[in-house]
């Protein structure tokens, strides 16, 4: 098969869909591989480095997007990017459609079949492919939020672990999954006054051993967020439904209760977000303010430490990019069906129910592709 990489071209997006690491792969299983000039640049990768491993230079992304069977990607493809895609063609990239209908309705338009990183599955519903990123993610909302709550920048001006005499900043993690673990390891590890909060007891139960009291534990419900919202100088929204809207547990009329220059980190945003007053921002510009609260939703955090964040992803993506491109997608989707979770649009067909059903498209089971 013929396996294209492109230069993401979303605000400050660094990383890049195949190190030369995983190009040299995909060349020893007989694959062809073409890559946009500079693609790799952000991850210090140049050309000469892409081409030593087997890959075959193109000079723009027009030219890989005509001549690929299969486009390995980072984002979601942006406006441009979707124009080029055709029937037939396999899109293997991070989508998050169901906040997104323009895009959802120019995959659908455009035929191809757009298998998405964040709802492939494995052993007990776990999300591999999202994992690493949520990793980074959740450990980067901690340094992203101290940042914001300097004055300089906008917030209240506490340091989260305080000095002696004074007490540490009071942090509130949403959710206790990949993300909220990481985030809550980090404040922990920079002597914050840290609470993680979950829905599920056994989730309780894992923080709550692992941290031996260093950080606290609540059952999430209304009362309790809107208690410790209060309370807090930073606010970690790090909840998940996989592939589906995040729920906006955090409303406009909470912001009134909490202190000024109290600083909000959305996690969430890729999904549409976790706090009601949330809008994507990019690294950019990536803080607004709302009712004197500091918001921080950059849609796409990990692309701010771009090497770090591509080999991390590329040691989960790059097995299942070798099997579609060894067995073919449909082939590589029967046989493996954590793989075929993360189909979301065939032919023209929505294939991922929670997307189908926020958007407003019939849903078509992935089996129906299958034979």
């Amino acid at each position: 098969m013929r396996v294209g990489t492109v230069k993401e071209i979303k605000n400050h997006e660094y990383r890049v869909g195949l190190t030369p690491e995983s190009v040299r792969e995909l060349v020893t299983h007989d694959h062809e591989v073409w890559v946009e000039s500079g693609a790799g640049l952000g991850i210090g990768a140049d050309d000469a480095a892409y081409a030593a491993a087997g890959a075959t230079i193109k000079p723009d992304a027009t030219t890989v997007f005509d001549g690929c069977e299969m486009i390995v990607k980072v984002k979601e493809p942006q406006a441009g990017e979707r124009a080029m895609l055709r029937e037939g063609q396999i899109l293997y990239t991070y989508l998050h459609l169901a906040p997104d209908p323009e895009q959802t309705a120019d995959l659908v338009k455009s035929g191809v079949t757009a298998i998405a990183y964040e709802t492939v599955t494995g052993p007990g519903n776990t999300l591999p492919l999202l994992k690493p990123m949520s990793q980074v993610a959740g450990r980067m909302s901690i340094q992203a939020g101290a940042t914001a709550l300097q004055k300089a920048h906008g917030g209240r001006g506490v340091l989260l672990g305080g000095v002696p005499g004074v007490l540490p900043g009071k942090v509130l993690v949403i959710g206790g999954g990949v993300v909220g673990f990481h985030a809550a390891q980090m404040a922990v590890g920079m002597g914050a006054d840290v609470t993680i909060l979950d829905r599920d007891a056994e989730v309780l139960e894992r923080l709550d051993n692992h941290f031996e009291g260093r950080a606290k534990t609540r059952f999430s419900n209304l009362a309790v967020v809107q208690q410790m919202v209060q309370e807090a100088e930073l606010v970690i929204g790090a909840v998940l439904v996989p592939g589906a809207a995040a729920p906006k547990l955090v409303t406009r009329a909470m912001l009134k209760t909490m202190k000024p220059g109290a600083v909000l980190v959305d996690v969430a945003i890729d999904q549409g977000g976790c706090f009601e007053t949330s809008h994507a921002t990019t690294h950019a510009e990536p803080t607004y303010v709302v009712d004197g609260i500091v918001h921080y939703c950059v849609a796409n955090m990990p692309g701010a430490v771009a090497r770090t964040s591509t080999y991390a992803l590329n040691n989960v993506t790059l097995p299942h990019a070798l099997r579609i491109a060894d067995l073919g997608w449909q082939a590589a989707l029967k046989a493996n069906q954590h793989l075929a979770n993360g189909l979301n649009v065939h032919a023209g067909k929505v294939t991922y129910e929670a997307v189908a059903t926020e958007l407003g498209y019939a849903y078509t089971p992935v089996a129906d592709f299958l034979g």
